[in-house]
């Protein structure tokens, strides 16, 4: 399964689910917020770990960009869009 879509089955979990919901809000407490999401993402059974959250953020990011205007330097730099992690959270603080 990709990051994508375990993140998407995690969102919904976790907002059905307040007790899920704050412990992955918790991690973000940690002192490598990061590394806390992610173990906590294997202990619900999605293998997430860093280095593939963050780069397939990159590379999510990187198709559309090719797929845009021709790609290249001419497409617009969308703000966030290649950051899995932070979008996460935004969609889960949204509940608030």
């Amino acid at each position: 399964m990709e990051i994508g879509a375990m993140l998407d089955e995690l969102r919904e979990m976790a907002l059905k689910d307040e007790k899920i919901r704050q412990e992955l809000m918790n991690t973000r407490k940690d002192t490598h917020p990061l590394a806390a999401f992610c173990s906590k993402c294997r202990e619900l059974g999605y293998e997430i770990y860093e280095m593939d959250l963050i780069t397939a953020g990159e590379e999510f990011y990187a198709t559309m960009r090719r797929s845009t205007n021709g790609g290249g330097e001419n497409s617009p730099k969308l703000e966030g869009e290649d950051d899995f992690y932070e979008l996460f959270f935004a969609s889960l603080e949204q509940k608030n």
